[in-house]
């Protein structure tokens, strides 16, 4: 078993307010979960309206298939055009 864990700072360029980043980072949020089943949540930059920072837990078979989601859900965010992904950290676990 193998724990992958994903750290996504996001750049948010079109916000202008607290209130318009939670509805957009509750869609990225929204949209990752009912695609790939990964655990996810913001957990960084709350108080600033143009950064977030996300956190992704994803468990699988092997090193490749972890990576493999992790990078997909990166690709995914960027696709999505309401966020760039300023870093990108993957972390592989093996309990």
């Amino acid at each position: 078993m193998i724990i992958g864990v994903a750290r996504l700072e996001l750049f948010l360029p079109e916000c202008r307010s607290l209130k318009e980043k939670r509805q957009i980072i509750k869609s990225i949020i929204d949209r990752i979960g009912s695609k790939y089943s990964v655990s996810i949540a913001e957990i960084d930059n709350h108080g600033l309206w143009q950064r977030a920072t996300l956190g992704i837990a994803c468990v699988s078979l092997s090193d490749y298939q972890a990576q493999r989601i992790l990078s997909d859900i990166e690709r995914y965010v960027e696709n999505l055009n309401k966020a760039t992904v300023l870093n990108h950290e993957v972390t592989l676990l093996s309990p």
